[in-house]
């Protein structure tokens, strides 16, 4: 562990090279990206031995939060926010792993459905519970600090366009 923040450090040196209007948000992105590592790694950790992937995780909740438990291809990269070359790759594994399926959609041929198996919804409960208690309820922030992020965070999204604010 070091003695000292590396990121202030950078900081100090972008003031001292006269960078001053671009301090803040180097140190700001730097700590994100950073933050970013701790996380996922956190996650990784939490999820090992469950056969899946944040990403993958991430299709089985979706997947497990729908009314009938599945939705087109197109539906899960739009909300996920994620290419659907990405979403295909998810759901190839996901299905060969047992935890989704695949179905025609009863109204419109050309459109292929994505539903949660059984054993899916169990895997997704498993890992709900590892991450809750591992990462989610584990941020080390307090409740404060975590909603402000959140807000923060939120309102850098929507002005990169990520959604509209309401």
């Amino acid at each position: 562990m070091l003695s000292f923040d590396p990121i202030d450090a950078a900081r100090t040196q972008w003031v001292e090279r006269g960078w001053v209007e671009a301090a803040d948000g180097m140190a700001a992105v730097t700590s994100v990206i950073r933050a970013h590592a701790i996380l996922m790694r956190r996650v990784d950790a939490a999820l090992q031995g469950s056969g899946v992937t944040f990403a993958r995780y991430e299709v089985l909740m979706l997947l497990g939060f729908t009314r009938h438990d599945a939705l087109p291809m197109r539906a899960i990269s739009s909300r996920l926010q994620v290419h659907q070359s990405s979403v295909t790759n998810a759901v190839d594994r996901l299905e060969a792993a047992g935890l989704v399926a695949r179905s025609p959609h009863p109204q419109d041929r050309r459109t292929v459905l994505v539903g949660i198996t059984p054993e899916g919804a169990r895997v997704a409960r498993e890992c709900t519970r590892r991450l809750n208690d591992e990462v989610f309820g584990a941020l080390g922030l307090s409740e404060q600090d975590t909603t402000t992020l959140v807000e923060v965070l939120a309102r850098m999204r929507a002005g990169a366009g990520d959604f509209e604010l309401g």
